[in-house]
């Protein structure tokens, strides 16, 4: 059973849709925690619904980002995480938190890396004229969106899309894509060398959207 830890600032809908694999059983894992920087974030309400434990940490209230992530680090350590997931979480991880999980962050971004790092991807892509777009799970390093890729998924991206729409398309296959790749991890299928991530039981090469995957 692998122990997850959450870290988001908004809605949740990623971490809802690892609230559902679980439940279903697609995932054997528990959340041994949330936490957030944002004390109005609607991912608070649905760890509360799901019996969750949930920490509110401010970075204004730690005299400065190396201490904010040691802090998360600490609390991560406690409740016996081994793999931080971050579920829409909107700030640059600290080297404090990634030299105690290296490799044992995920990320999920809705762009196909490395096009479009940062924030609103979806807009970059539309204002781009780009005409396949997707999201990405990634191992997360000290860089904006630089880390290993572990997988991606692809959507069309229309000449009439707006971030809003598009954002939806992506979303969709973010909340499938995701689930899975701690799927992965969890059964410990993954590896990485250098800056490149292998899946044991899949061709070693580059790939959209994974064939083997049940979603699909």
């Amino acid at each position: 059973m692998l122990t997850l830890g959450i870290l988001a600032s908004g809605r949740g809908s990623n971490f809802q849709s690892i609230i559902d694999s679980i439940a279903s059983g697609f995932l054997k894992a528990n959340i041994a925690v949330l936490i957030t920087d944002n004390p109005n974030a609607y991912a608070i309400e649905r760890a509360r619904k799901h019996n969750i434990d949930s920490l509110v940490l401010k970075p204004r209230d730690f005299t400065n980002k190396d201490t904010y992530y040691a802090h998360i680090a600490r609390e991560l350590k406690e409740r016996g995480v081994e793999l931080v997931v971050l579920a829409g979480f909107m700030r640059v991880i600290g080297k404090a938190l990634i030299d105690q999980y290296k490799n044992k962050i995920m990320n999920i971004h809705p762009a196909l890396l490395p096009s479009f790092p940062g924030l609103h991807g979806q807009k970059q892509a539309v204002d781009y004229g780009v005409r396949i777009s997707g999201c990405t799970v990634h191992f997360v390093d000290e860089g904006m969106d630089t880390g290993p890729v572990i997988i991606q998924a692809a959507v069309p991206a229309y000449h009439d899309d707006t971030e809003e729409t598009l954002s939806e398309r992506i979303l969709k296959q973010e909340h499938k894509i995701f689930p899975y790749a701690i799927r992965l991890y969890e059964e410990g299928r993954i590896y990485v060398e250098g800056r490149k991530v292998f899946i044991k039981g899949d061709r070693q090469d580059s790939f959209l959207i994974n064939p083997s995957c049940p979603f699909f």
